[in-house]
């Protein structure tokens, strides 16, 4: 067992994740600002939105790496000094990087942590102490290792080097995520922030002598989804990383929900304190395995951690998500003596459901709803109005933040 604990690394697409990272367990949160990130589409975060967002996460303890790793071409470079500048004013702690041009004005103009992304598919210790060498604190490995080169690069590296992996999200068909499908299918440019997810499109065979008339590619006649990868989950491979001398844990999902990112962090916090408190096990394993089931996901596998990947890793029917949790709200206050609740609707919700309550700790409440109320005080047959402040007794030792959910009642 090793003395240094490693990093939980939580997606931030927008200040309510960045929230929910924070408060279920993370120990450093990723994001982007509104240029040279690999999520467009996010919400990301303007220059105020980010001081905001930095100056929160430190005075909670945690810290901010934001990512700047496109493919840039000179046309994206543009502001590029400004805003590196800017970075560095607000105290951000590391830049996700990819390009050495970016990597080496930003190792001139600032004096943050620059870590080389997985866009930069580093598979090889040689190329991990080449950009040690041009100064990077620390490697994101390229997706594409199996646990042995993992730890093959780990021994053949500096200890002051720290080393990063994906352990939990969305995997990608592209090696490291470097992806020309989405640029020539619809022009959006996945290099440059804004893939349109190509690759998880239904496809089928055209005769060129039969215009019009389409093959699919599966004798079932349904079509197929050649290229839909599965999720990655390494919940139950942590301990292996964690005695390879593994430095940071990262969590894909910048797209994903406040309740994606809080019962993710959560069951990956709480398997993580469990190894280092000396309760790592198979029951402990399995019970955060069916926390992660609650959020909404594909079928998970484990890439290339144990082989090279097969048509087991793939989806073919389709490429929908497994959604058995519906997300109802959101603690905003609770005061401990009247145990009056203030909820925060998302979802609707019925007097007399039963549903679950959890925050960041081991276990979760169980909870059947007696009454809601509105803010004036009125009984409601149900809540469905999104967003809206519902008032409910809950007898609970509850906490700002915590989230309400109930099974999907199919």
């Amino acid at each position: 067992m090793t003395d240094k604990k490693v990093e939980l690394l939580a997606p931030a697409g927008d200040m309510e994740r960045l929230e929910a990272a924070i408060k279920f367990g993370a120990d450093a949160v990723f994001m982007a600002g509104d240029s040279f990130g690999l999520r467009a589409n996010a919400k990301n975060f303007d220059r105020d939105a980010m001081k905001k967002a930095v100056d929160y996460a430190h005075d909670n303890g945690v810290r901010v790496h934001i990512t700047m790793n496109i493919v840039p071409h000179d046309e994206d470079m543009v502001g590029l000094e400004d805003y590196l500048k800017y970075l560095d004013e607000i105290g951000v702690d590391a830049l996700i990087i990819s390009d050495p041009g970016i990597f080496s004005i930003a190792k001139e103009l600032t004096d943050i942590e620059l870590h080389v992304s997985t866009q930069a598919s580093v598979t090889n210790s040689a190329t991990v102490n080449f950009w040690h060498k041009m100064g990077a604190k620390r490697v994101i490995l390229a997706r594409e290792l199996s646990l042995e080169e993992i730890i093959e690069i780990r021994n053949n590296t500096p200890k002051d080097l720290e080393i990063e992996v994906f352990v939990h999200g969305a995997m990608c068909i592209s090696y490291s995520g470097r992806c020309l499908l989405s640029n020539y299918m619809t022009g959006r440019d996945a290099n440059r922030g804004d893939c349109s997810q190509a690759c998880r499109w239904k496809y089928s065979i055209q005769e060129e002598n039969r215009p019009g008339e389409y093959y699919p590619i599966e004798e079932d006649g349904s079509g197929t989804y050649i290229m839909n990868s599965k999720d990655l989950c390494l919940i139950d491979e942590l301990d292996k990383l964690i005695e390879a001398g593994i430095d940071s844990f990262k969590i894909e999902g910048r797209m994903k929900t406040a309740f994606y990112v809080a019962t993710v962090i959560r069951s990956y916090r709480q398997v993580i304190d469990a190894y280092y408190e000396g309760n790592y096990n198979d029951e402990t394993v399995e019970k955060y395995f069916n926390e992660l089931q609650k959020a909404s996901h594909r079928h998970y596998t484990k890439g290339f951690f144990h082989k090279k990947p097969d048509g087991e890793d793939q989806i073919y029917e389709n490429s929908s998500y497994i959604r058995k949790y519906d997300f109802i709200g959101t603690v905003l206050e609770y005061n401990p003596e009247t145990k009056e609740a203030i909820i925060e609707q998302r979802n609707r919700f019925f007097p007399g459901e039963q549903i679950e309550i959890f925050g960041n700790s081991k276990d979760f409440f169980e909870y059947t709803i007696d009454s809601i109320r509105n803010a004036k005080g009125e009984e409601l047959e149900v809540a469905n109005k999104p967003k809206e402040k519902i008032y409910m007794t809950i007898n609970l030792p509850l906490e700002e933040g915590d989230m309400l959910r109930r099974v999907i009642n199919e």
